[in-house]
């Protein structure tokens, strides 16, 4: 089966066809959505060993690396879900809700 992909962009729900219609590949780098996030992984960089266990665990590659060590968090691409704390080992990372975590900077491009 094959799809007319002609005008995509412009279907409305009740004409996109049932099933899994992947159209293009993608991840969260090509879209902002952090915006939608409730709880937020908060960085302490003195606790970081650059291990890179939450740079290669987070589904969002929101773990920003530079020269091999971690330099901060993208929160527009984060999404919350929590993994990079679950695999970090030395308690550099923690999960906050996300009004708390208002005014944490770890953001850096």
């Amino acid at each position: 089966m094959t799809w007319d992909l002609t005008n995509e962009n412009r279907w409305t729900y009740k004409e996109i066809p049932n099933g899994v219609v992947a159209i293009e590949g993608g991840t969260s780098e090509a879209y902002d959505t952090g915006s939608w996030r409730t709880d937020r992984p908060i960085w302490t960089e003195e606790n970081c060993t650059d291990c890179m266990l939450c740079w290669v665990s987070c589904p969002d590659s929101s773990i920003i690396v530079n020269k091999q060590k971690m330099t901060g968090i993208d929160l527009m691409h984060c999404k919350g879900c929590g993994v990079c704390v679950n695999v970090c080992r030395f308690d550099a990372l923690e999960m906050m809700n996300e009004e708390d975590a208002k005014g944490i900077d770890i953001c850096e491009m």
